[in-house]
């Protein structure tokens, strides 16, 4: 009898043991571990083949910051936007701070130009677009990110451009019936693959702004952003002047332009006073801003 009450004393002390090493591995996995993630710079060479980092909170060029982590199914876990115009979206610009599970995470940062209306969305990994009017000036950086105990993580991250720009530029004078500059690319696209940078469609798109320079007395200046489906793409982009319905003043197409990621292609030439059978030449020579003229 005293036997028995031994071994049952026994078998109670090693379930009591069990159920509670089991409370604490429950409890050590459910743990929120405290994450910092610190953009401190990026890379910029635009118009330049060299880079130079430069502090995110102090480059006009990016006015807003999403990250973004996904677990191992691709399922988000988290994702928050700072707006450098609105000082309650954070503390710091660049820096955030947040509380993950223990696991595995792809960390994604998008940095971007921001203007009223903008509409961006970022789903995954692999996908982003903007599906407002126009893409912008994009940079982004993602890692993977293994917590696996309960102490700090601090992380960094460095953005890079994505984005090829087409920059239109008049050798005239603006005219007073011109009322918009609409360029229109045949290639690239919208949305891209924050992994890669790279273009998830290829159909291109059109794009319509007033442009610099008032009538009658200065050139005039437009710029457009496209994601490209590889690093160098040959494109044709069209270019129609305005007027205020609408109505096509110019027309010009340019055959083959080359674009490649983070640099700017410029076309040059008579827009305004043209006639409409003015030829085109293209040079294909990369340089640090690469010049065509038409």
């Amino acid at each position: 009898m005293k036997k028995t009450s031994i071994f049952a004393a026994a078998i109670a002390l090693l379930a009591a043991s069990c159920s509670n090493e089991s409370e604490e591995l429950e409890t050590e996995t459910e743990t929120l571990v405290p994450v910092t993630v610190q953009v401190n710079d990026f890379s910029v060479s635009m118009e330049d083949p060299n880079t130079r980092a430069t502090d995110v909170a102090s480059y006009d060029g990016i006015k807003a910051l999403t990250l973004a982590f996904y677990d191992t199914n691709g399922t988000e876990v988290y994702k928050t936007t700072q707006q450098k115009s609105d000082n309650t979206t954070y503390t710091t610009f660049g820096q955030f701070k947040l509380n993950l599970h223990k696991g595995s995470y792809t960390m994604v940062v998008v940095g971007r130009d921001y203007f009223a209306n903008d509409v961006f969305t970022l789903t995954s990994p692999t996908e982003a677009a903007y599906t407002g009017a126009r893409a912008r000036d994009t940079f982004t950086s993602t890692q993977a990110v293994d917590i696996t105990n309960t102490n700090a993580v601090n992380l960094n991250a460095t953005l890079e451009r994505i984005v090829a720009k087409v920059l239109v530029e008049s050798t005239d004078i603006r005219i007073a019936e011109a009322d918009s500059i609409r360029t229109t690319l045949s290639a690239g696209g919208k949305s891209f693959n924050p992994s890669t940078g790279l273009a998830l469609t290829n159909t291109g798109y059109s794009n319509t702004l007033k442009g610099s320079g008032t009538k009658n007395d200065a050139v005039a200046q437009v710029g457009t952003y496209v994601f490209l489906q590889s690093d160098e793409q040959t494109m044709d982009v069209t270019i129609d002047v305005l007027d205020k319905d609408k109505n096509i003043i110019t027309h010009r197409e340019v055959n083959n332009v080359p674009l490649k990621r983070n640099r700017t292609t410029k076309l040059t030439g008579l827009l305004f006073s043209a006639s409409l059978t003015t030829a085109f030449q293209v040079n294909a020579d990369w340089l640090p801003e690469e010049e065509v003229s038409f």
